[in-house]
This record gives structure tokens, C-alpha cells and sequence, in this order.
């Protein structure tokens, strides 16, 4: 039996799990092959290294007794306090539901969680998968749980925090009154308990933090499910440990780990994890996906009947039209404020080289410069940029407030 924690085992978790002593761990995470029918493989970054594994089953019963027979061995090794969380997707999440009903017992399901991630589009037909099934359940109803909170919603009402709430004589929920009639003060409150849909970013191609694994899962991911049901220096297993994400997890959070996997490459990428760990920190999840809308809506207003998306995050871009022009996108730019109408025509202008874009529309909203320096009957510059930008595919189009006002101006 193991003795040691913080290990990395090479082998089929079936046997290996049999050097784990029973009612030790108070964790197990596992991401199993998720029954697509396929073989899944990819690249490091360096282009180096191909990550490979088969998910390729006869029959349903093939994968249902594969996942039965380790996930009762994995009950034994639960400490009473202990919990498991099973990742899956549509392919195989009724399967995994009946598994661990009939292992654990419907009494132990606790939840099943959402994750939820925004995805690039794919071109199959139907609606696009943005979402995950892990499935919470917990050995007995004496498992460790640490409650955690969430900022309330913008609809919140701010009398739902402030005032006390109790229930009626028909069960309904009202503000509870004093002896006078007045509304009673709630208590201090921490914010919204975490629900079972959880919005954590998907690791995006180009993060630090990816390795080049298929089904590689974000550290922020793991790192909610070791903080929610495990405290410091509690052991956290993932039998099927892949890339190491879950160890990583437990390490960077004062956990003790056990990973386990058939492969020698995942192995030996695990161990190079832990021996310099990296984490993508998310912005998104800091700042909300609120902070990223700062797209100019209100000036997008004069595109109103053609078809766009907005673009966010960007200098040199505010929309992108639906339709092409001449196989390349057309983007719109918006002038902002404090914003020449030089600098902004030349941010497009840099937008369009790297997109590879033959048109671009920029949205004037501040008069030029030179309008301002001359007056508005003086003023050619407006009238010349559009001529002068017309090699570069540039086309400059004023907002309707300022056309109107500009056209005040000219009759003063």
C-alpha cells in the first residue's frame, strides 16, 4: 500500500488503485474517455510531441463495465467524508449516471454540474456543444463541503439583500416585519451561493497553460472542485490523470495528490507540470464577461438592417460584417473619443492589412481637427478623406449626431 502521497503511478488504474489504502482519499476527480468512438490526438506547442489516446468501444455494456468495475473500487478508497466528481459529455453521461447510481446510490447524488464555456464555431449542423457534465456524488451525507459565494446579479433587487426574508402561513416568501409593520434588516450577507452552472473559460489555443493534450481541462476548473469538498493537505486522486491537471491543481492549492495513468507520455508531461507549473489566469473570470462589452453599441446603431458581429477587445476593430467583399471580411471602425480621425483611420488601416481585409468602413463621431482650427466653412478636409482613402478601401461615414449638428453649424 501507498504510504506516500504526491505520486505519479504508470499503469491500468484498475490495479494500480489496489496500492492505495481503503478510506484514505477525500478526493477523486476523473476524466475518462468520454465514449466518442475515436481516436483522440495533438501536438505540443513546439510541434514536437503528439499526445494520442484510443476511445473506441464495441458496445455500450463494453464502456459501462469498464467504468463499473473502477469506479467501485474507487468507493472503497473514499474516506466517509469523501467525494467523487466524474467529468463527461452527451456521448456518455447517461451511461456515467446509472454507473455511479448504482454504485453510490441515488441517495449521494448531490449535483450535477454545468460547465459552461464560450467555444469558436465549428460547421456540423445543429446547435454548438458549449457545455460539460460533472457529476458530484459523495459517499455519505457526512462529506466535507466549503460554501462558496458569488457576486450578486446586476437584476438583483437591492431589498433581497437589505431586508430580511421569511415565509407566510402558505409557504410563500415575504419580507419579514417587526411588531410596528417595519421591514426587519437581513443579516450581513456574503453574496449568492455558488450554483451548479459554472461559467469558467475554455483553455483558448494560445494559453500559457496549454500543453497540447487532448482534453486538456483548465486549472481553474479543478481548482473550484478541490476548493468546494477538500481542505489543505487532504488527498485529492485522479485516476485517469491525463495531462496532470488535477495534481497541478492539488499542489498549487496545499493538497496532497495521487495520479494515475496507463500512458508513459502523460506520465512524464505530468511530472514536467509539477516541476514547473503554469497557470493561465483568467481576466474573464476577475472582471466578468460584462468588462469585455466595449464595443461602441450606440454608434453601431447606423449599421441597424445589416447583418454584423461586434468585435470586443480590439482598437482597430468594432464590427465585422456578415458579408464579404471579395472573399475578405469587411470591418468597421468607430472613432473614439479623444481619438484623431488620423489615428483612427490609420488603427483600421493596420486592422485590414493583418485581417487580410479589401474594405473597411470607419464611423466618424468627432469633428476633424481641422474643422475645429479653420471653422466649418473653411473646412475641405472632411469632404477630401474619403478620395483619399479610397486606394486603401476605406470608406469614412459620418454618425447621424454629427452630421446633423456639422450641418447646423454650416447654416450659422
Amino acid at each position: 500500500m501507498i504510504t506516500m502521497a504526491n505520486q505519479l503511478l504508470l499503469g491500468d488504474c484498475l490495479e494500480k488503485m489496489n496500492e492505495i489504502a481503503d478510506s484514505t482519499v477525500d478526493l477523486i476527480y476523473l476524466d475518462p474517455p468520454f465514449f466518442t468512438e475515436r481516436k483522440h490526438k495533438l501536438k505540443n506547442r513546439q510541434r514536437t510531441k503528439e499526445f494520442s489516446f484510443d476511445d473506441i468501444w464495441k458496445q455500450e455494456s463494453s464502456y459501462a463495465e469498464f467504468l463499473h468495475q473502477r469506479i467501485l473500487k474507487m468507493r472503497t478508497l473514499l474516506k466517509d467524508t469523501g467525494s467523487i466528481f466524474v467529468h463527461c459529455d452527451k456521448m456518455a453521461n447517461h451511461i456515467v449516471r446509472g454507473v455511479l447510481d448504482d454504485v453510490f446510490g441515488s441517495d449521494c447524488f448531490q449535483s450535477e454540474i454545468i460547465w459552461q464555456y464560450k467555444r469558436w464555431s465549428n460547421a456540423k449542423k445543429g446547435l454548438l456543444p458549449s457545455h460539460q457534465n460533472i457529476y458530484f456524488y459523495s459517499k455519505t451525507q457526512d462529506f466535507t463541503f466549503n460554501k462558496v459565494f458569488m457576486p450578486y446579479s446586476e437584476a438583483t433587487n437591492l431589498d433581497q439583500i437589505l431586508q430580511r426574508r421569511t415565509r407566510d402561513k402558505h409557504n410563500k416568501s415575504i419580507y419579514a416585519r417587526d411588531k410596528q409593520g417595519n421591514t426587519q434588516q437581513a443579516d450581513a450577507k456574503q453574496g449568492v451561493p455558488l450554483s451548479d452552472v459554472w461559467d469558467i473559460p475554455y483553455l483558448n489555443p494560445k494559453a500559457k497553460e496549454r500543453v497540447g493534450y487532448p482534453t486538456q481541462k483548465p486549472l481553474l476548473l479543478l481548482e473550484r472542485i478541490i476548493d468546494l469538498v477538500t481542505n489543505e493537505n487532504d488527498l485529492v486522486l485522479d485516476p485517469f490523470c491525463g495531462s496532470g491537471t488535477t495534481c497541478v491543481a492539488a499542489s498549487l492549492t496545499n493538497r496532497k495528490y495521487i495520479g494515475i495513468d496507463q500512458s508513459e507520455d502523460a506520465i512524464q508531461l505530468s511530472q514536467a507540470r509539477l516541476d514547473n507549473p503554469i497557470k493561465t489566469e483568467s481576466t474573464l473570470m476577475k472582471k466578468g464577461r460584462k468588462a469585455f462589452e466595449n464595443a461602441n453599441v450606440e454608434a453601431l446603431q447606423c449599421l441597424v438592417g445589416i447583418e454584423y458581429n461586434p468585435v470586443h477587445r480590439n482598437q482597430g476593430i468594432d464590427a465585422i460584417l456578415v458579408e464579404h467583399h471579395q472573399g475578405t471580411p469587411v470591418l468597421v471602425k468607430i472613432q473614439k473619443a479623444g481619438e484623431t480621425l488620423q489615428q483612427a483611420k490609420q488603427l483600421l488601416r493596420n486592422a485590414m492589412k493583418v485581417k487580410a481585409s479589401k474594405m473597411g468602413f470607419l464611423i466618424q463621431t468627432q469633428p476633424a481637427q481641422e474643422e475645429h482650427k479653420f471653422g466649418p466653412q473653411q473646412n475641405t478636409y472632411k469632404q477630401e478623406l474619403p478620395d483619399q482613402d479610397a486606394g486603401a478601401g476605406i470608406h469614412i461615414i459620418e454618425t447621424v449626431e454629427l452630421s446633423i449638428k456639422r450641418s447646423i453649424n454650416n447654416f450659422k
